[in-house]
C-alpha cells in the first residue's frame, strides 16, 4: 500500500504520534481537527460558530495540502 503523511503549517500541528493527515491509495483520511488558530496556536475567541470556521478552515488547509479539497471530500463525520 502506498501511503503519504500530510503535513501543512496552515493548520495546528498533530498532537502525539499522529499526522494531520493520510493519503493512501487515492484516498485522503484527515485527522479530527480542533478550533486552534495554526497563526497563533491559540483556540479562537467566541462561541460555537467561529470555532467551527476554524475546523473547517484548518480542514481546507490540510486538504490542500494533499492536493484536494472540500468539494472532493465523500464522508465526514463531526
Amino acid at each position: 500500500m502506498n501511503r503519504e503523511a500530510i503535513q501543512t503549517d496552515k493548520a495546528p500541528k498533530a498532537i502525539g504520534p499522529y499526522a494531520q493527515a493520510i493519503k493512501a491509495n487515492g484516498f485522503i483520511y484527515t485527522a479530527g481537527q480542533i478550533p486552534i488558530d495554526p497563526k497563533t496556536g491559540n483556540f479562537v475567541e467566541g462561541g460555537i460558530s467561529e470555532q467551527t470556521r476554524q475546523v473547517m478552515e484548518n480542514l481546507k488547509a490540510v486538504l490542500a495540502a494533499a492536493g484536494s479539497s472540500l468539494e472532493q471530500v465523500v464522508k465526514a463525520t463531526v
